[in-house]
């Protein structure tokens, strides 16, 4: 069933996207104010622990939609 919904290339592809949008919010959200605001700065592991939880979460999730869309085909796809 994994191999039929292609799971694996799913994970690669949300955990991907995730990674250029987690590196995304990172650099404008994150490093932006740093440079641009000095004495706002906070502890830069919170900023670590932050972008790892969304890249995780928001890779998880993109996964399932993957996954979820993978059935859809193959299941419209089926006699």
């Amino acid at each position: 069933m994994v191999a039929a919904l292609n799971v694996v290339r799913n994970a690669k592809y949300g955990f991907g996207l995730a990674t250029l949008l987690t590196a995304g919010v990172v650099a404008f959200f994150v490093l932006g104010p740093i440079f641009f605001l000095p004495g706002t700065t906070r502890p830069i592991y919170l900023y670590g622990a932050l972008a790892f939880v969304l890249l995780v979460s928001l890779g998880g999730l993109l996964t399932a939609l993957f996954t979820v869309i993978s059935a859809i085909r193959l299941a419209r796809s089926a006699p």
